[in-house]
């Protein structure tokens, strides 16, 4: 029987069959299980009816590499790891986990120019597969490490829509040797099996709202590599209420030091039995002792119930991500400073001293238009334009005060700006424009650019100056899908500024003196405009956040719906089947 949830992340093989056995757990995971019980959606599967548990999947099988020219896969194949764990003692106490071969990120990906891929040959079928390398090459795309926070934090942004309230960041430490490690873990509808496989895998996305920020499934790969060399993934899902609990572990130290030359991620899965109060495996003995054993030997917890320990905080469903063997900078100390602020994560060596006047040094070393490059806490409370009020990103135990640049601008303008290509128009861009309040003193200028409600490009300097004229001045894009008659009082303005790309904002700095201490308008009627498009402004947020509350109304009532349709269902299975026995004891 072929092991399987080891898993090559690129080729296209699914043949797999599972089982379910039940695990021996130790007290305390069986309590922390029962503790779960209370919970409302826990205890409607208590009055599931008892049942034998088989279950099957069904993979696709491979296709040749030259099926298709058409059409790429990006499924996974499903490897093997050989196992020596005895069932009895599941502890790898013994194994100690090594750090990377090299923990600066810029240099961990320096491979022997000898090592050659190859291409496995399985049942006369070639496969594709996926070196390790690929796992950090793909990383470099976040030069910046608060990025690739940003994006795991997306996907619990994402997660709203099934119910999550929060998202929480913090540090932690690896039990196996004490160094730093960076938790994210949020209450969302958590990751089934099948949904764990696909995220472990390129390519897979399951996000179909039109409002997801994640699309292409690549995401929290490119992202925890690039915050440590390792990553293991704790989720619990309710699904019909089926109630499972997955780990993950993805392992750059794992692959390098064992020589591998495809992508492995070992899984185990577990499926909560609420009769019995105990957990059932859903794989073949063989299989979840041997990928049990991988992950033991390279996560940073020793033992199977230090691993089941770690869904105890989690709740009735919910993710966690634990990143480990943090990088290091080129100087040899920590990417990440969790010491200088205990309510924050910094950058270490980030926060540089700002080349102007001593007497505006400070204010501009504080302006949260420098702070962000450095501290999370203030990156994060920009990151979204807006969130939901019952939605809540927790730093270090401390709920992040969200934070709208608008608010920190005066002599305000709006500017409807409409791309053009070939005769049409691609979109409508809202451009919010005005000074910083400090300004002049204040050094810093750029546009803020929101998509999807989330900020992509922070203070991005879309023209440099040689000299001062265009300091102190922001602006924010953001997409609008209608604008009603904002655009007409925009095109009645006298003096406003003409577009919101590089040329027409050299003409609005080149209009304003350095010196200049208020925005000077030409008469009353222009006043009177900027007032009105102030309102539509105003109006036009509030429609849309209108529009989303009631887009995930909408999405709630469907997921009522359906679980009414499934009760309905059992219901009526139940009442036949009454009927039945009632027309045997009849004859």
């Amino acid at each position: 029987m072929t092991l399987i949830d080891v898993v090559d992340l690129s080729s296209d093989d699914e043949l797999e069959e599972l089982d379910v056995k039940a695990v021996k757990l130790e007290p305390d995971s069986i309590g922390s299980m029962t503790q779960q019980k209370a919970n409302s959606k826990v205890q409607l599967a208590k009055n599931q009816i008892s049942k034998t548990i088989s279950t099957r999947q069904d993979y696709q099988e491979n296709r040749s590499l030259n099926a298709s020219s058409t059409a790429h896969s990006s499924s996974c194949v499903l490897d093997q790891v050989q196992s020596t764990m005895d069932d009895a003692s599941l502890s790898s106490t013994l194994f100690a986990s090594p750090a990377p071969l090299c923990r600066h990120f810029w240099k961990a990906g320096n491979y022997d120019d000898r090592l050659v891929s190859k291409v496995a040959h399985q049942n006369g079928k070639n496969y594709l597969h996926v070196h390790p390398l690929f796992l950090h090459s793909n990383a470099t795309s976040h030069k910046w490490a608060f990025g690739a926070i940003a994006e795991l934090l997306d996907n619990a942004v994402d997660e709203i829509q099934n119910g999550a309230t929060f998202v929480a960041i913090d540090k932690i430490s690896n039990p196996r040797d004490g160094s730093s490690a960076l938790l994210i873990k949020d209450d969302g509808g958590g990751m089934s099996p099948e949904a764990m496989r696909r995220c472990m895998s390129f390519g897979f996305t399951d996000k179909k709202a039109k409002t997801a920020i994640g699309r292409y499934g690549n995401g929290f790969k490119t992202s925890t590599m690039r915050l440590g060399a390792d990553v293991i993934v704790f989720s619990r899902h309710i699904d019909n209420r089926i109630f499972t609990q997955s780990i993950g572990l993805l392992s750059y130290t794992f692959l390098r030091k064992t020589g591998k030359d495809r992508i492995a991620v070992p899984m185990v899965h577990y499926e909560f039995n609420t009769a019995a109060e105990k957990l059932n495996y859903l794989q073949g003995k063989e299989h979840f002792m041997s990928n049990l054993e991988t992950i033991l030997k390279w996560a940073p917890f020793s033992t199977e119930t230090e691993l089941l320990q770690q869904f105890d905080d989690i709740g009735p469903h919910g993710t966690k991500v634990v990143i480990y063997n943090l990088w290091f900078t080129d100087d040899g100390i920590e990417e990440f400073d969790f010491n200088t602020d205990p309510k924050d994560i910094r950058i270490s060596g980030d926060a540089k001293s700002v080349d102007t006047l001593p007497a505006w040094k400070k204010l501009n070393e504080q302006h949260i238009g420098n702070q962000f490059r450095y501290s999370l806490r203030v990156y994060l409370s920009i990151l979204y334009l807006r969130l939901p009020e019952t939605f809540r990103i927790i730093l270090r135990g401390e709920v992040v005060k969200h934070h709208n640049i608008a608010d920190d601008l005066k002599y305000l303008d709006y500017i409807l700006y409409k791309p053009q290509c070939g005769g049409g128009v691609e979109a409508q861009v809202v451009t919010t424009i005005g000074y910083l309040k400090e300004a002049p003193q204040l050094i810093i200028h750029g546009f803020n650019v929101y998509h999807k409600n989330r900020l992509i490009l922070p203070f991005w300097q879309v023209v440099r100056f040689i000299d001062n004229k265009g300091r102190g001045i922001v602006g924010l894009h953001t997409k609008r899908k209608e604008h009603g008659n904002f655009d007409n009082a925009v095109k009645s303005k006298r003096q406003a500024v003409q577009g919101a790309n590089a040329s027409d904002h050299g003409q609005l700095l080149a209009s304003e003196p350095v010196n200049t201490t208020g925005y000077q308008l030409e008469n009353q009627e222009a006043a009177n405009l900027m007032q009105i498009n102030q309102q539509l402004r105003a109006k036009c947020l509030e429609y849309e956040k209108g529009e989303e509350e009631l887009e995930l109304k909408v999405i709630q009532l469907k997921g009522e719906i359906e679980e009414v349709e499934n009760e309905y269902k059992r219901l009526l299975a139940e009442l036949e089947a009454m009927e039945v026995t009632k027309t045997e004891k009849n004859v």
